[in-house]
C-alpha cells in the first residue's frame, strides 16, 4: 500500500506502517505455544504482509489449509509515549506477544483491533510475534472463503492470518479511542460523541469544523464517564443556504479535528472528516437528502488475481471505483467482505454509495450466533462514520440460517440483529435477509438470474401478487419467510445478471454468450425490464470483475474490460428516478 494512512478518517501524525517483510512459519503440529515460538520462531521463511500465505503476493503461494501460522518482526520503538499496535484485519483468532510477553488476543476475521503495548517495550529494537489460528468451522463468519479442500460453486481459496495492514502509532497516555459522528441533515448540525481512555473530570474534548480551510464552528465539552457529547452547526455565520451537501454528484466533506485538553494543554489530536447526508425511507421510496434515490449498484467481491481478498495497492482500489463510475453505477454492494478503510475513504471522496455486508456463517448454533453477533456489532461501530455507507446487510441468501423460512429461532436471530443494528444506527436501512425469505427488513431485496427480459417483466409485473408469496420469485425461494408480509417497503432487485462469455473453464449464470453483441443484447433486455418496473427503486448487477472460477464480471480479474463500458453506462443510466 502507499503511504495513505490506514484509517484516513482517524489520523494522528505520529504513525508507522509495519507492512512489508516479516518472518513466517506454519505450525501444523501446533507445537509453537509449548516450544516457545513466541520467543524465537524456528526455521522461518519470509512473507510480505499484509498478503496471506495463500496468495502469490505473499511470496509463498500455498493454497492448502494450515490451521496455525506465526509471524515475527523486529521493530525500532521509542519510549516516552504510549504505543498502540493496530491490526486492520487478521483471520481468525490472533494472539500477539511483544518481547516474549503476551499482550492480547482478538477473535474475528473482518474487524480491526488494537493493543496498547507500552508496558512491554524498551527503547530500541523490540520483537513482535503474532500467532493466528484459523479453521474450516462453518460457525465462523467466513464469507466467500471455502471450508472444503477445493474451490466449489462461488466459494474461493481461504484467507488465513494477517490480510490487512499492521501499523503503530504513538499517543499520549490520555487519548481518544473512538469518535461517532451523526449528521442531522434537516437541522443542519453534526452530533458528536468522543470516547477517551480518560475518566478525569478535568479533561475536555474539543471539535473544530472546517470547510475548504475556513473554520465553520468550534465546540467543546467535558468528558463524563469517558465520553463527551457535542453538537455543532455546519452553517457559515448562520446562513441557512451554506450547508455543503454530500451526495453522488457533489460529495462534499467537512474536515474536523478532535482534541483532548487537560489543564489548558492539548494532550491528543485526531484529524477526521464527515459528510452531511441523510438516508431515509418514505413508503416504497428510498430518499437521499430528502430526494428520491434510484440505486444503480454493482456487486463487488473485492478479489484480485495476485492477492485475493487483500487489495494490492491504493491505486488498485481507486481504479475499481473509477471503472464502476465509468460504467454508470452510483454504488456498490460490497459482498461478503469488509473492505479496506481506504476503499471507504475513496468512496466518501468520490461519492460512491456502499451497501456494507460481512462474511456469513454456514451453520446455525449458539456458537455461530455468538460469533456473528459480536463481529457484526464491531463492524457497524467501526464503519459508522462513512457517509458513503447507506445500507447494512447482515444476512445474505439464508447463509447460516438455512431453515429461516419456517424456523422460528432463525427468524428471531435475524430480528435480534436487526434491532441491535438499529440501536447503534437508527438512520440507515437494514436488510434481512438479502435475496429472499425476509423477516423484518427495511428494504425487500430480491435475487433473480433470469436471462430474458420479457420473462423478467411478466414475473414482476404484479407487485401485490409477488410480495404475497404467491409464487417463488426466482423459481427457488419466496420473498418472505413464513409469518412475515409486505408492509409497503421499497423493493430492489439486488442480484441479477452474472452473464459470462463462452469459456473452457469457469462459470456464470445461465447460458454463456459468444460475443459482445449478444452480451449487450441480453444485458439491455434484463436491465431494461427492471428499469421499467415503477415500484422497483434500484438494482444490483453481478458483478464488477471475475473471481477465480466465477467468470461473470464486466471486467476480468486483472480489470480489463470485456465489453464497451460506455455502452454499459448508456443502458444503466436510462432510468435515474
Amino acid at each position: 500500500m502507499t503511504k495513505l494512512h490506514p484509517r484516513p478518517q482517524f489520523v494522528r501524525e505520529n504513525w508507522e506502517s509495519l507492512d512489508g517483510k516479516w518472518r513466517f512459519a506454519f505450525d501444523d503440529e501446533e507445537v509453537g505455544l509449548v516450544d516457545g515460538w513466541s520467543v524465537t520462531l524456528p526455521a522461518p521463511v519470509a512473507i510480505e504482509v499484509p498478503f496471506t500465505y495463500e496468495t502469490k503476493a505473499s511470496g509463498i503461494h500455498d493454497e492448502s489449509h494450515h490451521a496455525v501460522v506465526w509471524y515475527e518482526k523486529e521493530v525500532e520503538l521509542k519510549t516516552g509515549k504510549n504505543v498502540l499496535l493496530h491490526f486492520e484485519g487478521s483471520d481468525y483468532i490472533t494472539t500477539v506477544w511483544v518481547n516474549g510477553k503476551v499482550v492480547g488476543e482478538h477473535q474475528g476475521g473482518y474487524t480491526a483491533f488494537v493493543f496498547d503495548i507500552t508496558a512491554y517495550i524498551a527503547d530500541g529494537e523490540n520483537r513482535i510475534t503474532v500467532r493466528v489460528q484459523d479453521s474450516v468451522d462453518t460457525a465462523q463468519p467466513r464469507g466467500k472463503q471455502r471450508w472444503l479442500k477445493d474451490n466449489f460453486g462461488c466459494w474461493y481459496v481461504q484467507t488465513t492470518g494477517i490480510w490487512k495492514s499492521v501499523w503503530l502509532e504513538y499517543v499520549s497516555p490520555i487519548h481518544i479511542d473512538y469518535v461517532k459522528m451523526t449528521p442531522d441533515f434537516d437541522a443542519q448540525k453534526i452530533e458528536l460523541e468522543v470516547e477517551a481512555n480518560a475518566w478525569h473530570a478535568d479533561v475536555s474534548a474539543r471539535a473544530t469544523i472546517k470547510f475548504d480551510g475556513e473554520v465553520i464552528e468550534e465546540v467543546s465539552a467535558l468528558l463524563k464517564d469517558g465520553v463527551a457529547r457535542l453538537s455543532a452547526s455546519v452553517l457559515v455565520k448562520g446562513d441557512p443556504w451554506s450547508m455543503k451537501v454530500w451526495n453522488t454528484q457533489t460529495p462534499n466533506l467537512y474536515d474536523i479535528t478532535f482534541t483532548l485538553v487537560q489543564e489548558n494543554t492539548v494532550v491528543d489530536r485526531v484529524a477526521s472528516y464527515f459528510g452531511m447526508r441523510k438516508i431515509a425511507i418514505e413508503g416504497d421510496k428510498i430518499l437521499l437528502n430528502n430526494e428520491e434515490l434510484y440505486q444503480r449498484l454493482i456487486l463487488d467481491q473485492g478479489y484480485w488475481e495476485e492477492s485475493d481478498l487483500t487489495p494490492p495497492s491504493v491505486s488498485a482500489l481507486e481504479l475499481d471505483i473509477e471503472k464502476i463510475i465509468e460504467m454508470g453505477y452510483n454504488g456498490v454492494r460490497k459482498h461478503q467482505k469488509v473492505e479496506d478503510n481506504r476503499f471507504l475513504y475513496l468512496c466518501d471522496k468520490k461519492g460512491l454509495l456502499v451497501w456494507s455486508e460481512v462474511g456469513s456463517t454456514y451453520s446455525f448454533s449458539d456458537k455461530a450466533v455468538a460469533n456473528f453477533t459480536t463481529e457484526w456489532l464491531e463492524i457497524v461501530k467501526q464503519n459508522y462514520n462513512h457517509p458513503s455507507i447507506i445500507t447494512w446487510v447482515p444476512f445474505n441468501e439464508s447463509w447460516g440460517i438455512a431453515d429461516i423460512h419456517e424456523n422460528v429461532k432463525q427468524q428471531q436471530f435475524t430480528e435480534g440483529i436487526y434491532y441491535l443494528t438499529k440501536a447503534m444506527d437508527p438512520m440507515r436501512p437494514v436488510v434481512t435477509n438479502d435475496g429472499w425469505d425476509h423477516t423484518i427488513s427495511d428494504i425487500i431485496t430480491l435475487h433473480d438470474y433470469e436471462e430474458t427480459g420479457e420473462i423478467f417483466a411478466k414475473r414482476y409485473a404484479d407487485r401485490e401478487k409477488l410480495l404475497s408469496n404467491a409464487f417463488q420469485h426466482n423459481q427457488f425461494r419466496y420473498p418472505f419467510a413464513d409469518g412475515y408480509r409486505d408492509n409497503g417497503q421499497p423493493v430492489i432487485i439486488s442480484e441479477f445478471g452474472g452473464i459470462a462469455f463462452q469459456s473452457e473453464s469457469g462459470w456464470g449464470y445461465g447460458n454463456q454468450v459468444q460475443d459482445e453483441a449478444t452480451f449487450l443484447e441480453r444485458f439491455e433486455s434484463i436491465t431494461g425490464a427492471i428499469q421499467d418496473l415503477d415500484y422497483v427503486c434500484g438494482f444490483c448487477y453481478t458483478q464488477v470483475s471475475d473471481v477465480q472460477q466465477e467468470v461473470n464480471g464486466l471486467l476480468t480479474i486483472d480489470r480489463q474490460a470485456k465489453v464497451d463500458l460506455a455502452a454499459i453506462r448508456d443502458i444503466n443510466e436510462r432510468r435515474k428516478k
